[in-house]
């Protein structure tokens, strides 16, 4: 029996930089929809989208049974500084803790190093008398009368959101929450974050920066998806709504409402939900997954057919892709590299002649030069459509028009006569730039977690863009097999529909092996997961739910933990050398060593109650088949080869499985097209996706 929140027809809605996607699935049928993003009324794509797709398959608002959201919004405030006027209240000294970060510099050499400056600036960071133990013992009690002072500076600043953050707050909340409980009576329009609640972890810098990051969000995106949720409920629509989490979860509306810091990587989780499910149907344990829509890129890689997580995160970095040049956040997140490398990536010749592509994007409005928008500069997508791998007639279906001219005219200004070389040359440039600027990212993503890429990964590509660079990418990479599966123009929509209901929490609790209270964390994992199934029963009341557990974990006087998977049963009954077994065999396979005779620290706990995965589908028996569909050709200029080639073009509809053809092709449908060059051929595997395969190694 499946799932209920999996019941019926479900639509699935991806907001991101340049367009927003839709998926509707149900009865074992499937339709699909793309629009340019409105960037001033976000909702207003998702409505017109809604609408269009309702109007063509003839269902009606009462057919639905949930609507699943993932939106770029949080994300988008936060690198542009558009959030609420946000306040930090914390423990009298530690007022300066968001721009004294770690004291590390990303950049050791660059004496002008500009630090990402705080959303919350000193003069509205306040403090007051109080401090708790690191066992949670109160040291100084709350002064009580200064929080009520405050209440009336609050008010005169103007502040529409305040954080409160106070020093080993995430062993006990008593003091924050009192602090909440003041000002609201004082300020009941104001909202509040506690780090208690955002991030109860140790770290002050993080843990501060993750709250403050969500009371900045919080006015913001609960008036977006409030307003969100009475549109729809305007159209007819009574099913539940729910919003993807940045750990690749749902969650409720009114959770997202309060935890906004969690939707910040809501679109691109779904991209990797996808791509998971897709590794297991395939039995594939490792997998690289390739997301490239119109204004970013993003890599994640996959063991045993999961995807990388993490608990540090970064957001708005200052140094173009540089770690530690941003603002953190302390939340679930599924670990992925995000390069400012898309279909409408800015193209420009800087001040000492070097070409450069993004991180700018043109973004939907106005869009590429050969949208016809308004847009001048010169992009990714105007470069591919020179080299011939994009029809200017069947772009998004054939529901934008592309000019060709306008295309020519963009990159010849700002490429080719700065440089100065030929307009193809230029074009070509521009590809070779953007390919080569993703490749070092996943290099040095898959480095810096002592992974290796090309050591038998298959890439799964997907975005409206990742399908047209997927091959380019694994020849550099050395990747030999590429699958692009069905839609994989709108495959962060179609993830979520994939995605389980659940909730993660996340406790500090330090404690050595040597010295552990087995039935302390019992206790402790037992009030986590009755909180955590709290979240998820809002959601889906009847569901069956998992739970799984994980403890971070690390030898003492390490600075960063690794994470450990637990059992998921009282600890209090098992081996208590077991936890040390688990740690060393996580600890091994990570680094390819353990450290005899040191002693092993407990730092974090984690629960994670969700519903289960979707289950794969099973394979079809496929035989050998010849291509008998109708097509033509198209001109191709392809990086490596000094002259056009002529490519075959077929409609992927008209592709059955079994077929295989030879590149030079290109396969065409609605939200993207797929590029198979010399060197590959395609083969149409039992589940309709496509599979790239690299027969002759190219030099990289």
């Amino acid at each position: 029996m499946r799932p209920e929140h999996e019941l019926g027809w479900r639509l699935g809605v991806d907001i991101g930089g340049t367009f927003t996607d839709l998926v509707v699935e149900g009865s074992g049928k499937r339709h699909t929809g793309k629009l340019l993003t409105t960037h001033d009324r976000p909702e207003r794509a998702v409505l017109d989208g809604v609408r269009t797709i309702l109007e063509e398959t003839g269902l009606k608002p009462v057919d639905f049974t949930s609507i699943i959201h993932g939106t770029t919004l949080a994300t988008n405030a936060l690198i542009e500084r558009r959030g609420a006027r946000t306040a930090l209240v914390t423990t009298q000294g530690f007022r300066d803790v968001l721009e004294i970060a770690t004291e590390t510099r990303f950049d050791q050499y660059d004496l002008g190093i500009v630090k990402p400056a705080p959303l919350v600036p000193r003069d509205l960071r306040f403090t007051v008398a109080e401090r708790m133990s690191a066992t949670g013992d109160v040291l100084v009690p709350l002064d009580r009368d200064a929080v009520k002072r405050l209440a009336a500076i609050l008010a005169e600043r103007e502040i529409e959101s305040v954080a409160v953050g106070f020093l080993h707050s995430f062993v006990r909340q008593d003091h924050e929450r009192a602090v909440r409980d003041i000002l609201s009576r004082e300020l009941p329009h104001l909202t509040f974050s506690l780090s208690s609640e955002v991030s109860p972890e140790i770290r002050e810098y993080e843990r501060f920066s993750t709250t403050v990051m969500n009371a900045y969000l919080q006015p913001k995106v609960a008036t977006y998806l409030k307003d969100l949720q009475d549109r729809i409920r305007e159209g007819g629509f009574a099913c539940p709504i729910y919003l993807m989490l940045s750990n690749g979860g749902l969650t409720d509306i009114e959770t997202a409402m309060h935890f906004p810091a969690r939707l910040v990587e809501s679109g691109p989780a779904g991209g990797a939900i996808l791509a998971s499910h897709i590794a297991k149907e395939m039995s594939l344990s490792k997998v690289l997954s390739f997301d490239m829509g119109g204004t970013t890129a993003k890599i994640c890689l996959f063991d045993q057919g999961e995807p990388s997580t993490s608990r540090d995160f970064e957001v708005a970095r200052v140094y173009r892709f540089k770690r530690g040049s941003g603002l953190p956040l302390r939340i679930p997140v599924v670990e992925m590299v995000e390069i400012g490398a898309g279909g409408g990536s800015i193209a420009r010749v800087n001040a000492v002649g070097l070409l450069t592509v993004g991180p700018e994007s043109a973004g939907s409005e106005p869009g590429p030069a050969c949208y016809g928008r308004g847009g001048t500069g010169a992009t990714v997508t105007d470069a591919n459509v020179l080299l011939g791998r994009i029809d200017p007639a069947h772009f998004a279906g054939g529901k934008i028009q592309l000019d060709l001219k306008a295309a020519t005219d963009a990159i010849g200004r700002d490429v080719a006569q700065p440089l100065p070389v030929s307009i193809p040359d230029a074009t070509l440039g521009i590809v070779e730039m953007v390919d080569e600027n993703m490749a070092n990212a996943a290099r040095e993503h898959a480095a810096e977690r002592g992974m290796d890429i090309s050591g038998g990964r298959t890439m799964i590509a997907f975005g409206g863009s990742a399908p047209l660079h997927a091959a380019r990418l694994a020849e550099k990479l050395g990747i030999d097999t590429v699958i692009i599966p069905v839609d994989a123009g709108v495959a962060s929509a179609l993830g979520f529909l994939r995605a389980p209901v659940a909730y993660e929490i996340v406790r500090t609790r330090p404690t050595r092996l040597s010295a552990f209270d087995a039935k302390a964390i019992d206790g402790l994992l037992e009030e986590m997961t009755k909180e955590a199934t709290g979240f998820v029963r809002r959601g889906v009341p009847k569901a069956e739910l998992k739970v799984r557990r994980r403890c971070s974990m690390r030898y003492l006087g390490q600075r960063h933990e690794i994470s450990v998977p637990i059992p998921d049963a009282p600890l209090a009954s098992i081996d208590p050398a077991a936890l040390r077994l688990a740690f060393e065999a996580t600890y091994h396979r990570q680094f390819g060593r353990t450290i005899p005779k040191l002693e092993i620290e407990a730092l974090a706990w984690s629960v994670v109650v969700g519903t289960p995965e979707a289950e794969a589908l099973p394979v079809p028996t496929v035989t050998e088949t010849a291509f008998t569909g109708n097509s033509g050709s198209r001109s191709l200029l392809m990086p490596g080869v000094a002259e056009r080639v002529e490519a075959k073009v077929v409609q992927r509809d008209d592709l059955v499985p079994g077929t295989t053809l030879d590149g030079p092709v290109v396969v065409v449908e609605n939200d993207t097209s797929t590029v198979v060059p010399q060197g590959f051929s395609v083969t149409v595997n039992g589940h309709g996706y496509l599979v790239l395969t690299r027969y002759a190694k190219k030099g990289r």
